[in-house]
């Protein structure tokens, strides 16, 4: 099947250099009719200067982009653990909350309840959406099930939607579609909810 291949690049200095180091973060959105779209998250940050780019509680893995600075978020279709197809496109207008994940993953498991809780507090202002990697239905449904999770996930055994490296990160994108906050790593309570303050505020 011939495929059409798109990449996107945030700006080299779009991350702390602690972050630069430990990993380099691609973000694969397979769209089913035979298109592959690449984002490269981050190449690495020179520091210094007005980058628009700021860390939360001092976290370097917690940061948020300010408006002009955000690229745009890929677009993507899959299947959810249940068998339901979903776009994301559909999600445009809304903030979301993108989490990568695997039942296999120890650090998923530490911050499930976290973002549970933080899905339940935001239910009225921001869309979650989760993507497995490379795991089986039966072991994520039942993390799932473990865990309360009860927002959607779409299904990537195949990693046709994935991590280069880096299970789990979690991406917050804006009401217009573009990456205004990121986790490289488990979420914190304190840190998810700070960088979805100033997404979900007027003019955020």
């Amino acid at each position: 099947m011939l495929r059409a291949l798109s990449r996107a690049t945030l700006p080299a200095r779009a991350l702390p250099v602690r972050v630069r180091r430990r990993r380099r973060v691609v973000l694969v959105a397979a769209v089913l009719a035979g298109v592959l779209l690449i984002v490269v998250l981050a190449t690495g940050w020179a520091g210094g200067g007005n980058n628009g780019m700021t860390t939360v509680g001092g976290n370097a893995s917690t940061v948020v982009y300010q408006a002009g600075h955000r690229p745009l978020a890929p677009e993507f279709t899959g299947t959810t653990l249940t068998g339901s197809k979903l776009s994301f496109s559909s999600y445009r207008g809304q903030v979301v909350v993108l989490n990568f994940w695997g039942s296999w993953c120890v650090p998923c498991r530490e911050e499930a309840p976290i973002l549970a809780a933080v899905a339940g507090k935001y239910q009225s202002v921001v869309s979650f959406l989760g993507v497995d990697v490379r795991d089986t239905t039966a072991s994520a449904l039942a993390f799932t099930h473990s865990f309360h999770v009860t927002y959607p996930s779409v299904s990537d055994q195949s990693s046709a939607i994935t991590l280069d490296s880096g299970t789990p990160t979690t991406l917050v994108v804006d009401r217009t579609g573009h990456i205004a906050g990121a986790v490289f790593g488990t979420v914190t309570y304190s840190g998810l909810t700070a960088i979805l303050a100033k997404v979900t505020a007027k003019g955020g």
